[in-house]
């Protein structure tokens, strides 16, 4: 290899490496609170569960409502990789995605507002 092949290589390897590192750094950076964050936490406390799937449209429309406090719902993946419904959930009875239940048992199907989570939980939502 000629000098100038040499410095081409140096060149893209600290390139390359600089950007791992700036990568790494910035994934380890603490996420600041999001709104929901306490309230999404709050509906798992209370001992309600968010069950949907990947491919459903609505549960995607209930997770948006939420924003960045998504990773705190209580959150149960009902759906396998093709599509079929996972054993757990045909056991609890799930039938449609979503389905939010309840502490008292009591099962609710579709997008629920924000505000309904909070009254059938007792959580308090952020204003």
């Amino acid at each position: 290899m000629n000098k100038q092949t040499i410095i081409t290589i140096v060149i893209i390897v600290v390139v390359v490496l600089a950007i791992l590192i700036f990568a790494y750094l910035d994934s380890q950076k603490p996420r600041e609170p999001a709104k929901y964050d306490e309230f999404a936490q709050c509906l798992g406390n209370q001992g309600a569960i968010f069950n949907g799937a990947f491919w459903c449209s609505a549960c995607a429309t209930q997770k948006e409502m939420f924003g960045k406090s998504v990773d705190f719902l209580p959150y149960q993946e009902c759906s396998n990789q093709d599509k079929s419904m996972k054993q757990e959930c045909q056991d609890k009875g799930i039938v449609r995605y979503p389905t939010w239940e309840f502490s008292d048992g009591e099962k609710v199907e579709g997008v629920i507002p924000l505000e309904n989570l909070a009254e059938k939980t007792g959580c308090l939502l952020p204003e």
